[in-house]
């Protein structure tokens, strides 16, 4: 699999606060087999996870999901997890877990269920991505850049509580019957994509939006963008307008008309775009994936996220991070040295430039610490060894 495939998933008119679009997605009929839940976590939402022995990821971490693929129905209890349960139109109840260290991005947990760390699971694997360094002590590189690669590595990101318009957005609408994702826009640029397979499950993590993370563009977008036109349907007169059922009819025509304009002009960038999966676990007939870009350039907004798929391919679970245009700088600039072995004089002509010029598009990304010579004026990279530290 290479592209994001949304079958059965169907766009709805959106709603506009603004200069924040959302697209609700709507299930005909949710997945079989899978729930997702949420757990909370107490404090402040600053968390650390013990990626490997050596290796550890911080950033502000407010909560966790658990997919439960028991079965349709099966929801058995897990302490910190949120609860649908109850009485029918009754508030779900949360426990909170107070503690900030998390073993692993994506654990199983008793019984069939596995928590995992929403959009951290993908900021990690682009922050993992070449994370080794050179691996060959070419005389251009520092000593630090073969010792301990790109460590430590930082991005940036902003939570949608920062996002202008987005709280009074999500507050302000109705949530569809069998809405089961929502597409958010900001000045019609595609902030994010969010699915889950059950209705029940987006009405509980419709909220956790605005915990989310969202990237630079994106915030500046919401701040300085102008409203964007909200969706309008147009009945032309005829004899289909003197009845309701003709009424009813036309309506489902313009419907279906946004659908398709929306999946080939508003998300053709995220929906026409090949990526490269990884997977990171298999929960019965579904798997858990992230994916990345293939950082061109010369495209529009890319963006890094992760999926739960069943056995077909279908999208049961999407969340999705727009990368910023210097983050897919980065990224460009990371593949093409891995692909030339890390040596210069071959990235350089790969990239079209001379090798002076290489070098800084090196410092400029960031990557200053892996170059030898690097300057008396370099910037100090302090703090403990970390893969990312998005805030």
């Amino acid at each position: 699999m290479t592209r994001l495939e949304l079958t059965g998933l169907t766009a709805r008119p959106s709603q506009v606060w603004g200069g924040v679009r959302l697209v609700p997605l709507v299930r005909e009929k949710p997945v079989e087999g899978l729930r997702l839940h949420r757990e909370v976590y107490a404090g402040y939402g600053v968390g650390t996870v013990d990626v490997d022995p050596r290796t550890h990821y911080t950033s502000y971490i407010p909560h966790g999901f658990v997919a439960d693929w028991a079965g349709e129905g099966a929801h058995s209890a897990a302490y910190g997890t949120q609860f649908a349960g109850g009485a029918p139109g009754a508030r779900p109840r949360t426990l909170t877990l107070p503690r900030h260290r998390h073993h692993r991005l994506a654990k199983r947990q008793p019984g069939n269920r596995l928590r995992f760390l929403p959009l951290h699971l993908a900021m990690e694997g682009y922050l993992a991505l070449h994370f080794g360094g050179p691996s060959t002590a070419w005389e251009e590189w520092s000593r630090q850049a073969l010792r301990d690669g790109l460590s430590p590595r930082a991005e940036d990101a902003y939570l949608g509580w920062s996002v202008r318009g987005l709280d009074d957005a999500l507050r302000a609408f109705e949530i569809h019957p069998g809405q089961c994702g929502v597409l958010v826009y900001a000045a019609d640029a595609l902030a994010a994509a969010f699915a889950v397979p059950h209705p029940g499950d987006y009405r509980l993590l419709h909220p956790t939006l605005v915990q989310d993370l969202f990237g630079e563009l994106i915030h500046q977008y919401a701040v300085y963008g102008a409203p964007v036109p909200g969706f309008g349907a147009r009945i032309p007169d005829g004899p289909r307008a003197g009845t309701l059922a003709g009424l009813r009819a036309v309506a489902r025509e313009q419907e279906r008309e946004w659908s398709e304009a929306h999946d080939t002009l508003f998300a053709r960038e995220l929906l026409d775009t090949s990526y490269a999966f990884d997977r990171v676990y298999r929960m019965g007939s579904f798997t858990l994936s992230r994916f990345l870009p293939p950082f061109l350039r010369d495209r529009g907004g890319q963006h890094i996220g992760e999926t739960i798929t069943d056995h077909k391919g279908q999208v049961a679970y999407l969340k999705t991070f727009r990368l910023s245009e210097a983050q897919v700088r980065r990224g460009h600039l990371l593949q093409r040295l891995a692909d030339a072995d890390w040596q210069l004089p071959r990235a350089a002509k790969a990239l079209g430039t001379g090798q002076a010029e290489l070098m800084r598009r090196i410092r400029a990304a960031g990557f200053e610490s892996l170059l030898r010579g690097r300057g008396r004026h370099a910037p100090p990279h302090d703090g403990p060894v970390s893969r990312g530290k998005p805030r």
